[in-house]
């Protein structure tokens, strides 16, 4: 079951969601919408590997924007900061974003009750696309969740991306024992 805008509405006076900054105008019927903050990344090296941290450089998008180019990733996080307490988030792409060639992430849309952070987006552009600060970006969806949770995310050991920060984050893949 996905929650409704006047059931997300009610879980942020809870405090069972937070969302930072927040404005009753990025309301959907039953999403939120995020934007694009300033802050991308790329990988240094250009070829990466699973069990080594590859490192990132970071970068603001300048007043006048930054062109995507195709076949470039691109890490960038989000304008909002979130916790989600009892449900899970699921950061989607919005229709507007997708027509412009714009991906935001490649495999991690869904987020685990307990997140509390930034949410890195992992970007690419079919085609070249100048993109800004303060863009929507995308838009969260919260699944309720049947059942008690027993490991929250923010209250794990191994939890790679727990605290998430403003800027983007680089894979923790390398963390993993394989």
């Amino acid at each position: 079951m996905i929650l409704s805008d006047t059931k997300i509405l009610e879980c942020i006076e809870t405090g069972e969601i937070v969302i930072t900054p927040f404005d009753a105008k990025n309301m959907g019927g039953n999403s939120y919408d995020v934007h694009l903050s300033k802050h991308l990344a790329q990988y240094v090296d250009e070829t990466l590997d699973a069990k080594k941290h590859n490192e990132i450089r970071h970068f603001e998008i300048p007043e006048e924007g930054f062109v995507l180019q195709p076949g470039q990733l691109y890490l960038g996080s989000t304008l909002e900061y979130t916790e989600t307490h009892k449900h899970v988030p699921f950061l989607e792409g919005k229709s507007s974003t997708g027509r412009l060639g714009i991906d935001i992430h490649a495999t991690a849309g869904k987020g685990d009750v307990g997140f509390c952070g930034y949410w890195t987006l992992e970007i690419s552009s079919s085609k070249p696309v100048r993109v800004y600060a303060g863009m929507p970006v995308g838009q969260i969806i919260y699944y309720v969740v049947e059942g008690d949770v027993e490991r929250l995310y923010h209250k794990k050991d191994n939890a790679k991306y727990s605290k998430q920060e403003a800027l983007p984050k680089e894979s923790m893949m390398w963390k993993n024992s394989f």
